[in-house]
């Protein structure tokens, strides 16, 4: 039978000599491999300053965090922070985490990412951040948000975890907010083990993620920054707390082995890319499930599906049938966030219906995608759901 797993390991030699040259260093915590790799991610993403971190999740809270501690903070406990209702739970806990007023909107149903029509229309004077979140690969309408936006105090951030590499008119996803976030975990499009990475053009949140990263200290901020009045003394600065911190550095062998996977992330891409070719040959217009809409280049984190509402089909019928047949699945991130026990420690509001969100939540799943060619998979995949 053929196997269809979620994801697959992206390593080689390549990845096991890098932890290798870690080991004979005998240096393990952050230092000069995570350098490198923070200075390469910026160049591929197209970004001033990239800041490194242990996890997707530790990226999203310290970019949240890093947003309350510039001189003028561009925000404050209170605020109100748009977001959608399908995403990864930790797109959210750094907002409740920072005392931030969560409003919950719909998504689209074709793209998976903000339902636009309810997006604007959930924007007002309270507003102070949209947190758009690229879901399973695809960019958002930037066009669409930033028109939204227009002359309005209202911060954009990303939440990329999902879509590295992915493009909208040329622009890597992750950069038209102030701040974006990345993951590097296993099954994601590159992987360090855990990993995170933060980026930005802003010099000033750059200074405030490289303090924040590591315990609030000085030790790390160039003599000339934004944040404090760096001394020489190397010893004063050693233990100089100025902000409240975290620890949230990645290990060495994780920036080695980011440099190594970076190297091969373009044709990681160009293999997911024509995986999605012939997923969407298959299944476009089927008549028992909706597809992921590609909103521009998206970077097919995974094959996303919806039983269709005039379809016979049931989700359970269908899961059972693909785990009979060696095919893994997934619901749709957390399905529609709303419905968890845990939003009762937020402060929230719901705008509107979540129609999609709820639909999507009782009748969605994912197949994984690979960097690899899944000519076969996708094809007993189709069969399998014919």
């Amino acid at each position: 039978m053929i196997k269809y797993p979620l994801a697959s390991s992206t390593w080689d030699e390549k990845e096991i000599n890098a932890i290798q040259s870690v080991i004979a260093k005998d240096m393990y915590t952050m230092g000069e491999s995570v350098k490198q790799f923070e200075t390469d991610f910026a160049k591929f993403a197209g970004s001033k300053y990239a800041v490194m971190v242990n996890s997707g999740s530790s990226a999203n809270l310290l970019a949240v965090g890093a947003l309350f501690y510039t001189k003028n903070p561009k925000l404050k406990r209170g605020d109100e922070v748009i977001v959608p209702a399908v995403s990864w739970s930790t797109t959210y806990y750094p907002l409740y985490q920072y005392g931030l007023k969560l409003k919950f909107v719909d998504v689209d149903l074709n793209t998976l990412n903000f339902d636009l029509a309810q997006l604007e229309k959930a924007v007002t004077n309270n507003t102070k951040m949209i947190l758009a979140v690229n879901l399973l690969g695809n960019p958002n309408d930037f066009d669409a948000i930033n028109k939204i936006i227009a002359g309005r105090d209202i911060l954009l951030m990303e939440d990329n975890c999902e879509s590295m590499g992915a493009e909208y008119k040329g622009k890597q996803a992750g950069t038209f907010g102030v701040l974006g976030t990345f993951s590097t975990f296993y099954s994601h499009h590159m992987a360090t083990m855990e990993g995170g990475i933060v980026v930005t053009d802003d010099e000033e949140l750059y200074h405030v993620l490289l303090c924040i990263r590591a315990h609030g200290w000085t030790r790390h901020l160039p003599k000339e920054n934004k944040v404090s009045n760096k001394s020489d003394d190397w010893f004063e600065e050693s233990f100089r707390f100025i902000l409240p911190g975290y620890n949230f550095r990645p290990v060495e062998m994780s920036g080695a082995i980011g440099i190594e996977q970076l190297k091969k992330l373009p044709d990681f891409l160009e293999k997911r890319r024509e995986n999605a070719v012939l997923f969407n040959s298959l299944f476009a217009n089927h008549k028992d499930f909706y597809i992921q809409q590609d909103i521009d280049n998206s970077s097919w984190f995974g094959f996303s599906f919806i039983i269709k509402p005039e379809s016979s089909l049931k989700r359970s019928d269908v899961v059972k049938k693909l785990e009979e047949n060696g095919i893994d699945c997934r619901p749709i991130v957390t399905g529609d966030f709303t419905k968890n026990e845990v939003l009762k420690f937020f402060d929230y509001e719901i705008f509107g219906e979540m129609k999609n969100a709820q639909y999507l939540d009782k009748n969605g799943f994912f197949v994984g995608n690979h960097q690899v060619p899944l000519t076969e998979e996708i094809k007993h995949l189709y069969n399998v759901l014919s």
